[in-house]
């Protein structure tokens, strides 16, 4: 089997079992449960006049909604990745890709990634490994998929333990603060960085911002493991065994924000990382993201129908305003800045 098939069927079997297996880690949360708001019997405000708006990549969106990066370079990704522009744009979501190293090294499947064409108002990012810098990719190839989405910005996944146990999975992780440094300072776009479900620390997170990396998005742990995923697709005893003692490996998406703001980053923060309504998404705003992303939690949808999302997203959004109605709360801002989250005992 060459490389391009091999990328192409890893993709499909990721979409098959993120569908059909419990992937989620095991004795491990997003810890967003952990914290409760404080009901305003006197909200003062009208509900009608709640508004979700925000920036994002140099635009203003209707919501502080982020599709994770999830999939692309095969038919079958192409009708998700179609479904999931169709109902950004309707909605006002922004969206990211998932990795376009498939593109690069098989251009027969560039097209399952080019959805601007169904989406031409929301920030879109493109989507790349960060490792791929250790095995040949170049500024140059990073452009190529920038123009070749017609992406907004570039997002850099760090998923070192999935390479681990990804059969044949590239592990050379060493060096890659100076190259990231090295490619915010040659593209045109901004870059950001995130995880894929063991989440950022606050100390990685401001190491990432003072080498020039614009937005970061924590991915943490309490949503899919993939550790989980690849011990599923893994033929190699050895691994599947080890991939066990890592079902609860990761830190909850609530401790990375707050890690984060702790440690002093101050930039745009999409917090992700098992979220699944606009409740749980607004707890992470209120905590201190910008913006919140959803992933798995939307993807049975995104293989319906593109009105089957628009359908949820409504009510992930009507969720988050009815939270905003229930603790005083008009603006993205207010909520925020909000004191009427509190950790439970």
């Amino acid at each position: 089997m060459n490389q391009h098939n091999s990328i192409s069927d890893r993709k499909d079997e990721h979409i098959r079992i993120s569908l059909e297996e419990d992937v989620s880690g095991k004795n491990i949360t997003t810890g967003l449960e952990k914290y409760r708001f404080i009901h305003q019997a006197l909200p003062e405000l009208d509900f009608k006049d709640i508004n979700l708006s925000s920036d994002f990549l140099g635009k203003v969106v209707r919501t502080p909604f982020v599709i994770s990066s999830m999939t692309g370079g095969t038919k079958q990704a192409m009708e998700i990745n179609k479904n999931l522009a169709l109902a950004a744009q309707a909605r006002g979501w922004s969206m990211g890709l998932g990795s376009t190293r498939a593109a690069l090294e098989s251009p027969e499947h560039a097209y399952t990634f080019q959805v601007r064409q169904y989406a031409p108002d929301i920030p879109l990012f493109a989507n790349l490994g960060a490792v791929q810098l250790n095995y040949g990719f170049t500024v140059d190839d990073c452009r190529k998929v920038i123009d070749l989405i017609e992406a907004d910005a570039l997002v850099l996944h760090l998923n070192s333990l999935q390479e681990v146990f990804q059969p044949g999975g590239d592990t050379n992780f060493k060096g890659l603060l100076k190259k990231i440094e090295s490619l915010c300072s040659q593209l045109n776009v901004p870059v950001g960085v995130k995880e894929v479900g063991w989440g950022i620390h606050g100390a990685a997170a401001k190491k990432l911002s003072e080498i020039g990396v614009s937005f970061i998005d924590t991915a943490g742990s309490g949503g899919t493991s993939w550790s989980q995923v690849e011990k599923l697709r893994s033929q190699d005893p050895l691994k599947i065994k080890a991939a066990e003692s890592f079902m609860d490996w990761g830190i909850p998406t609530a401790d990375c924000i707050v890690s984060a703001r702790a440690h002093g980053y101050k930039g745009m923060l999409l917090a992700s990382g098992g979220i699944k309504n606009g409740v749980e998404a607004a707890k992470a705003i209120a905590l201190g993201a910008n913006l919140a992303g959803f992933g798995r939690s939307i993807l049975k949808s995104a293989v319906e129908s593109a009105d089957s999302l628009i359908s949820l997203f409504e009510r992930i959004e009507l969720e988050c305003k009815i939270v905003m109605f229930g603790i005083g709360a008009d603006s993205m801002s207010k909520l925020r800045n909000t004191s009427y989250l509190i950790k439970a005992d």
